[in-house]
């Protein structure tokens, strides 16, 4: 799901310019829904598992994400290690900035799915009358990557709060949750592939759902089995996900898949 035909072919800038973020392939889906799975998990382990609790935690990794930006932003092409740890963070940090609005300030989980969808709408607006352009193919300038990684924490704190709300408020549990959001990205993908949706609308709204599939089939395999998971537990289903998120970075800096240069629009 892309948006390479929606690009001006005038260039404003030199051919050689790079795209400082990947595109679209098998991998990038596939390492995003374990980024998003370790996410949820992982928040899950800081916070309750060893007791540090929602600010802290929040404090913690949100410290932590700052210097995982500097680091990013400081590269001028797609670099896998840097780009995917700081997916990992702030899939982290989107669910604890969730998590501290519904248990720390009592905010409902509907108010927060409206209010993310708000913020991300907003994001896309703004980015677009600045840019003309919301494509990800043509993240090559400073401020263009900033709207590029608002807009992701955006997605990751809606789609927290969007699965929260399929999972618990309406009570469908993970299992069903994540076969419905499943199903969704299912019917996104077949929009794009069959019926030519606009690829860069079909690629965000495929990475907003993405983050409540991977939560819920990240809570099916770490929860006890009291409340409806597996009780494989949060260290277990974190280290499983970081080992498989490692190796295909890995893979990804030695085949150098997803690397392109930049669509200059």
């Amino acid at each position: 799901m892309t948006d390479q035909a929606t690009s001006d072919p005038t260039p404003t800038r030199s051919r050689t310019e790079c795209n400082r973020v990947p595109s679209v392939t098998p991998e990038f889906w596939l390492i995003k829904l374990m980024a998003v799975t370790m996410g949820e998990t992982a928040a899950d382990y800081l916070a309750v598992n060893l007791g540090l609790g929602l600010t802290t935690t929040s404090l913690i990794m949100s410290a932590i994400l700052v210097g995982a930006l500097v680091l990013q932003f400081g590269q001028k092409r797609y670099v896998p290690w840097s780009y995917w740890l700081a997916v990992v963070l702030i899939s982290i940090v989107g669910t604890l900035v969730t998590d501290n609005l519904v248990d720390n300030f009592g905010v409902s989980l509907v108010t927060t799915t409206v209010f993310f969808t708000g913020a991300l709408l907003v994001t896309f607006a703004v980015w677009f009358a600045a840019e003309r352009s919301l494509s990800i193919h043509a993240i090559f300038t400073t401020r263009r990557e900033g709207f590029y990684w608002l807009a992701i924490l955006f997605t990751f704190a809606l789609g927290t709060a969007a699965g929260d709300l399929v999972a618990e408020h309406f009570a469908l549990g993970y299992m069903a949750t994540g076969v419905l959001f499943g199903m969704i990205i299912a019917s996104i993908a077949t929009g794009y592939l069959v019926l030519k949706l606009d690829g860069i609308w079909a690629f965000w709204i495929a990475y907003v759902f993405t983050r409540p599939l991977g939560a819920s089939f990240g809570d099916l395999l770490s929860q006890p089995a009291d409340y409806g998971g597996l009780g494989f537990g949060t260290i277990i289903t974190s280290a499983m996900f970081l080992s498989a998120i490692v190796a295909i970075v890995i893979y990804m800096s030695a085949t150098r898949r997803g690397e392109e240069r930049a669509v200059l629009n």
